[in-house]
């Protein structure tokens, strides 16, 4: 399985990490692993029964997933 990550993707991630940081404790690169488990969350839970090689992982994907989380402050602060 490969993963590919658009380079607005990755801007996403890096906001929501940076984001996250300034709202709740900053904890800096931990913060960053939490945000990228819950992305690929339910990719990862998926691989061993799909036949599929290549998942790409999109600006529009990274919004989606994330956005609510962290736009929640008191979930966030839990979960992030």
């Amino acid at each position: 399985m490969t993963l590919s990550f658009d380079k607005e993707a990755i801007d996403e991630i890096a906001g929501a990490a940076s984001m996250a940081n300034e709202q709740a404790e900053d904890i800096g690169a931990r913060r960053l692993h939490t945000i990228l488990t819950l992305l690929l969350e339910q990719i990862l839970f998926e691989v061993p029964e799909s036949r599929q090689k290549v998942y790409r992982i999109e600006a529009a994907n990274v919004r989606e997933r994330l956005d609510d989380i962290i736009a929640d402050e008191d979930l966030s602060r839990y979960i992030l």
